[in-house]
C-alpha cells in the first residue's frame, strides 16, 4: 500500500454525503443497494463469586481488599447480543449502547449490568484489527478490481502527521513499577517486578525521546515537530470531505484482509516497533475498490462501521460468526439518541 496524492479518485464520495442529516449519510455515501452495520467489539469485565463493585464502593475499600479484587477480575470481549440480555434490552439496527446499557448519554463507558458483570463500550473509530480482515475477506470477493483499491486514515489522529509547534504531537504516559513491598520476599513477585521494571523502563525511553521540555520554550518559535507518516505525506494534498480530510492509500483488498495488516499499512506507528511493541496502527476510515463496488466506513465518532455495497455482500458480512453484524437501511440515523426502542 502506498501514499497517493491523487485525492480526485475519492471526488465520487462527496458528491454522494448529505452534510446536514443527522443519518449516516453525513459519512456514509448513498446510492447503495444494502448496507451493513459491523458493530465494533464491547468487553466485560467479571469476579468470580461477586459482582464487581460499584465506584464508590472501590473508593471505600481497604487497599488491600482493591488489590485482592482487581487480581482477580476476568476481563475479555463480549457481543452487543450478550451485552442487551444482560440489561434487558434489544439489539437491532439502529441501536445505541448507552440506551443498550440503559444509562445517560454521558455516563456509558462502564455500565453494572444487574448480574453484577462490568461492561466496557466498544470504542468509536476502531474496528479491531481481525474484525477488519474478516470484512475485508468478504469486500475481496465481491469487487472486479480487487487489486485497485483506495484507503483513507483521517489526518486528525494524534501524532499521525506532521506539524509546526513547539512540542510533538505525541507525547506517551510515563509508567511507575507498582510497590509490592508486602509481597517482595516472594520468588515469583520478584521476577514480575524485574518483567514490570523493565516494561516501564522501555515505555519510558519512548517517552524521554518522544517529548522535549515543552514548559521552558512557551516563548520559543515553532518547529516542524515530525509525525508517523513522512514530511511529504504530512505536507501532501488530502480528501476534502464534509466532515473530515483524509490521507489517500493505494493497494489491495487482500494487504488488509491478513489479520496482521497493522503491521503493514503506512501510518502504523514505528516507535512502538523499534521499542519492541506489537504493531499499532488505526482503523482505515474509508475503503473503496476503483469499481466502485462498495464502501466501508469507520467513522471517527461511530461505535459501528458501516459497509454499503451488493446485496450478496451485505448478506455474507451480516451471515459470517466471526461479526456482530446487521443489516441497515438506506437513511439510517445512528446518533446518540437514535434507539427509540431502548427508551
Amino acid at each position: 500500500m502506498e501514499w497517493t496524492d491523487q485525492v480526485g479518485h475519492g471526488d465520487w464520495i462527496r458528491a454522494r454525503l448529505d452534510a446536514a442529516t443527522p443519518t449516516m449519510h453525513s459519512v456514509v455515501p448513498h446510492g447503495y443497494p444494502a448496507y451493513a452495520r459491523v458493530l465494533h467489539r464491547p468487553h466485560v469485565v467479571r469476579l468470580p463469586g461477586r459482582p464487581v463493585p460499584t465506584q464508590d464502593e472501590w473508593m471505600r475499600m481497604p487497599e488491600a481488599e482493591r488489590q485482592r479484587l482487581s487480581d482477580a477480575m476476568v476481563y475479555g470481549p463480549t457481543t452487543w447480543a450478550e451485552t442487551a440480555r444482560a440489561f434487558g434490552t434489544v439489539v437491532h439496527s439502529e441501536a445505541q449502547w448507552n440506551r443498550l446499557v440503559r444509562t445517560s448519554a454521558g455516563d456509558w463507558q462502564h455500565a453494572l449490568a444487574p448480574d453484577g458483570r462490568e461492561f466496557e463500550a466498544p470504542t468509536a473509530g476502531q474496528l479491531d484489527p481481525d474484525l477488519v480482515a474478516a470484512v475485508a475477506r468478504h469486500l475481496a470477493a465481491h469487487t472486479t478490481t480487487p487489486d485497485d483499491v483506495f484507503v483513507t486514515i483521517w489526518e486528525g489522529w494524534g501524532g499521525l502527521t506532521g506539524f509546526f509547534g513547539q512540542s510533538p504531537g505525541r507525547t506517551f504516559m510515563q509508567l511507575a513499577a507498582h510497590d509490592q513491598t508486602a509481597s517482595a520476599t516472594r520468588a515469583e513477585d520478584a521476577e514480575r517486578r524485574a518483567a514490570d521494571a523493565a516494561v516501564y523502563a522501555q515505555h519510558n525511553a519512548m517517552l524521554g525521546r518522544s517529548i522535549h521540555d515543552s514548559f521552558n520554550t512557551v516563548l520559543g518559535q515553532p518547529t516542524w515537530q515530525p509525525g508517523i507518516l513522512s514530511d511529504e505525506i504530512s505536507r501532501g494534498a488530502r480528501l476534502r470531505l464534509p466532515a473530515r480530510d483524509h490521507i489517500l492509500f493505494h493497494g489491495r483488498i487482500d494487504e488488509l484482509a491478513d489479520p496482521e495488516w497493522a503491521a503493514s499499512v503506512p501510518w502504523r506507528d514505528p516507535e512502538r516497533e523499534r521499542l519492541g511493541l506489537e504493531p499499532a496502527a488505526e482503523s482505515p476510515s474509508l475503503v473503496w475498490p476503483a469499481d466502485r463496488a462498495w464502501t466501508m466506513v469507520t467513522e471517527v465518532d461511530f461505535d459501528s462501521t458501516i459497509v454499503g455495497g451488493s446485496a450478496e455482500l451485505i448478506r455474507a458480512i451480516v451471515a459470517d460468526p466471526l461479526l456482530e453484524a446487521l443489516r441497515l437501511e438506506e437513511g439510517a440515523d445512528l446518533s446518540w439518541d437514535a434507539d427509540g426502542i431502548n427508551r
